[in-house]
């Protein structure tokens, strides 16, 4: 059984000193948190504030976004070898935001991808539909693309161990969420791909996630789909309290 993983974007919220007092205080209200893995995502100035705060706890920290290349004169971007000295584990790839405001395209989520692997980092690459694309009933073919395109030249071993999260364009932010029947047709559509293009095991493997307005009222509907394995909690994972409550009812108990 896959185990549930609960992750919080911050967006551009948050200074150091409120992340260390955030994980400061999540430490304490998830102690005896079980059968889920937890993981925040802080702006890449406070990754590393974050990182030294959560030593020696249950709780990984993730980079919000990542370059491609190593190193070089690309200004104003950070590279997958920089997160991962700043003590992230986990790299979020290709995010909705990302895709709209600053014209990512599947093609850039790959390098990424492939980048972010490249270094040891967990890729959580995103995926989802825009209202006006799931009104014309081309929900499928989007993540279809989504996914082919997005990793492509990916290994079955890879796959099956990075995590894809589905996340709606028309519910993120929007108070409007996915029911959980919605969320598990999409997350079952790209198990399925996952297994067509990749295999059983990296199908079985692979943690997706659904995001989009999460909120503790019903993280535990979402979580009881057999296909969605957490969830990427946006304003929601703000306070620590309310990420913590997500977190709680998240857990599955050990088998």
């Amino acid at each position: 059984m896959r185990t549930p993983l609960i992750a919080g974007n911050w967006k551009m919220f948050k200074t150091v000193s409120e992340t260390v007092a955030f994980v400061t205080d999540l430490r304490d209200l998830v102690k005896t948190a079980a059968g889920v893995d937890i993981v925040v995502a802080p702006p890449f100035t406070a990754v590393h504030a974050a990182a030294e705060a959560a030593r020696g706890t249950s709780i990984a920290v993730a980079a919000q976004d990542l370059y491609w290349e190593r190193e070089g004169a690309f200004t104003g971007e950070v590279s997958p070898a920089m997160i991962k000295e700043a003590g992230a584990a986990y790299v979020i790839a290709g995010h909705s935001e990302r895709r709209r405001l600053f014209g990512e395209t599947d093609a850039i989520v790959n390098r990424k991808t492939l980048a972010a692997i490249g270094a040891g980092l967990t890729p959580i690459v995103c995926v989802g539909e825009t209202l006006e694309e799931r009104e014309r009933g081309e929900m499928l073919a989007v993540l279809d693309r989504q996914i082919k395109d997005g990793l492509d030249q990916l290994t079955a071993e890879q796959i099956g161990a990075l995590v894809v999260a589905y996340e709606p364009v028309w519910a993120i932010g929007t108070g409007r969420t996915a029911t959980a029947a919605q969320a598990e047709e999409a997350h079952a559509h790209i198990r399925k791909r996952l297994r067509q293009w990749f295999g059983g095991a990296a199908a079985d493997g692979c943690r997706i996630l659904y995001g989009g307005s999460v909120k503790p009222d019903n993280i535990r509907e979402l979580i009881a789909e057999e296909d969605v394995d957490g969830a990427l909690v946006g304003g929601a994972s703000l306070e620590a309290r309310s990420f913590a409550d997500i977190v709680t009812r998240a857990g599955r108990p050990a088998v």
